[in-house]
């Protein structure tokens, strides 16, 4: 895998909270997933973190000054730009048995309650990872069909031209047209089985 490859896949967990004891503890049981960790200390902060960057999984407490962990997790998934983002709610114990519904309504992929198990949570994200990972494998592979099917019509109004310009005396550039169409069928064909 290549160097690029390998950068593009780093995935990066925001972590949202307004206490610092529970960052500290996040970063604590996600550090050895080895991705980015990013914190966040409000709703707001957390906004305009997954303006600037992409995330794998958003870590949101629901209990927060200002904007709360539902009304951040509301906007987050009124963007397009970061509707898709998963997010994992985590709360406390204390918490109204109502949250997890709310939660869940407003988008949440899943919902925790503290203390969380460290494995568990681990376990949790590390899916996101993986789901993150393989999502830009993909949008990799697609970027690179369409640019073979770029180069496909390319040569077809390359072969359209030249049939246009000198009609059927040509046929050896057109041969020569059509060879170069199927190595880039064949490399996309390659591709997709790969």
């Amino acid at each position: 895998m290549s160097t690029e490859a390998v950068t593009a896949d780093r995935a990066s967990i925001l972590l949202v909270d307004d206490m610092e004891d529970n960052l500290v503890a996040l970063e604590a049981v996600l550090g050895s997933l080895n991705e980015p960790l990013v914190r966040a200390r409000s709703g707001e902060e957390a906004m305009k973190a997954l303006l600037r960057q992409k995330f794998a999984v958003v870590l949101l407490d629901v209990r927060m000054p200002g904007m709360d962990g539902f009304e951040t997790a509301s906007n987050i998934k009124r963007l397009d730009q970061t509707k898709d983002v998963p997010i994992i709610f985590l709360t406390g114990t204390e918490a109204d048995s109502g949250y997890a519904f709310r939660g869940y309504a407003t988008g949440a992929a899943d919902y925790l309650t503290k203390p969380f198990d460290p494995w568990v949570l681990r376990a949790k994200v590390n899916v996101f990872l993986d789901l993150h990972r393989k999502n830009r494998q993909l949008e990799r592979m697609l970027a690179r069909e369409q640019e073979q099917l770029r180069q496909i019509a390319k040569r077809l109004t390359a072969i359209e031209t030249e049939l246009g310009r000198s009609g059927p005396r040509d046929v050896p550039e057109v041969r020569v047209q059509l060879a170069r169409m199927e190595e880039i069928l064949k490399d996309l064909r390659r591709g997709r089985s790969q």
